[in-house]
């Protein structure tokens, strides 16, 4: 392979609040936790099973920084495009840790904000008439998905029951 590809598409909820910061040279970095979840029928004991993997965010571009800033509260459901980055750091008692996040660069991440505004508790909403989500790209591109930022798919209120056995 001439190549590699490092990118990462997180749909998941928020764990807290954003926490905001500010670099030396003056550039707004926005970190936060995401859930995601995974859940099936145990095919023993026929219980609904739940798995959640917890992903940390930094987010450097401005423009996101300020969404994020502004939007995200915990429970909020995000969809979010970036790329994968471990860094090494010393704890206090000077031993070398690693920790990866899911690194939103300047030019290269996405963050769109899934739930409706009517769901939200707390914080400002964008200006408008609250019957669509809102979405804010990389590119500062902002569009939008039906009431309940949702149009339907694998994660619509009405396929909640699917079945995940297989028929055959």
């Amino acid at each position: 392979m001439a190549g590699s590809v490092n990118k990462v598409i997180l749909v998941g909820n928020l764990g807290k609040d954003p926490e905001v910061r500010t670099s030396q040279s003056g550039q707004k970095i926005v970190s936060f936790s995401v859930a995601t979840s995974d859940t099936w029928n145990d095919r023993a004991s026929g219980e609904r099973r739940e798995r959640t993997e917890w992903h940390r965010v930094v987010i450097f571009n401005d423009r996101l920084a300020d969404v994020a800033e502004r939007f995200l509260r915990k429970g909020r459901k995000v969809y979010l495009e970036g790329a994968l980055q471990t860094r090494k750091w010393t704890d206090q008692s000077g031993q070398e840790r690693y920790t990866t996040e899911v690194i939103v660069e300047r030019f290269r991440g996405e963050l769109v904000l899934l739930d409706a505004r009517g769901n939200q508790e707390g914080g400002e909403a964008p200006s408008g008439d609250g019957s669509r989500s809102d979405s804010y790209a990389g590119g500062g591109g902002y569009g939008g998905a039906p009431a309940g930022g949702n149009a339907g798919g694998w994660d619509s209120p009405g396929n909640s029951d699917v079945d995940d056995e297989i028929p055959f």
